[in-house]
């Protein structure tokens, strides 16, 4: 009873690859550039979340170091100059620029607190602008291909509606059974951009959403360096 049941479903299953060997040269390259896409999408977003993991970790790991300091304006080099952590670049830049402040203002006789402070603060604003840059980046390449993935598919498809259609009118029969083959075809390359587009998309927002989040967490960590150099340089 369940193999009769089964039948009419596995009669209808598509053959995909024959319905590709029968697609044209133009859907065969949409659709072989759409798998190295999708191949390019899948490395990024796989790369991409681990960096970000990677960085949240160093993250809370040089906060809790640095919070376990009783003077942050004094530090030890090697909290100084860890720059491949955004936290500790943001300190690096802040204590760079609060120090040379210091030191120009004595030269020149004006060693205020307000302009130390500034200068810090200016220098955490420019470094919390270029890790923001670091979290986002190759999140333009994915919205792209979430974009651009099922514009190539249509393109592949309206391509082999037309080229099915051509054959039509040469062969001068209308009939289903040579119009089917060439649509078939051409439907494939719609089918192969949104399997592209529709992983692309999810990974997106997910790695968007984890962007946001660390930009926040930046954003508040920037703001209790800013408080605690002020106070501890009273």
């Amino acid at each position: 009873m369940s193999a009769f049941l089964l039948t009419p479903f596995l009669a209808s299953t598509v053959n995909v690859w024959q319905v590709f060997t029968t697609t044209d040269r133009v859907g065969q390259v949409v659709i072989g550039l759409l798998a190295i896409f999708s191949i390019f999408a899948w490395a990024v977003m796989m790369g991409k979340y681990s960096e970000l993991k990677k960085l949240r970790e160093l993250n809370f790991l040089f906060e809790r170091k640095i919070g376990q300091e009783g003077h942050i304006l004094e530090l030890p080099e090697n909290l100084k100059n860890r720059r491949d952590i955004p936290y500790a670049d943001l300190l690096a830049d802040a204590l760079e620029a609060y120090w040379r402040a210091a030191a120009i203002g004595k030269e020149k006789g004006d060693d205020s607190q307000r302009g130390r402070l500034e200068h810090a603060e200016n220098a955490i604003q420019r470094a919390l602008a270029r890790q923001t840059l670091r979290y986002e980046s190759s999140m333009i390449v994915l919205a792209s291909v979430v974009s651009g993935a099922p514009f190539m598919g249509l393109f592949g498809t309206v391509w082999g509606v037309m080229e099915a259609f051509s054959a039509v009118s040469v062969l001068q029969t209308a009939s289903i059974q040579t119009l089917a083959p060439g649509v078939s075809a051409a439907l494939l390359t719609t089918i192969a951009g949104l399997i592209v587009a529709i992983p692309s998309l999810f990974g997106y927002n997910i790695l968007l959403g984890n962007v946001r989040t660390m930009i926040t967490e930046m954003e508040n960590y920037a703001s209790n360096l800013a408080d605690r150099i002020e106070l501890e340089a009273k």
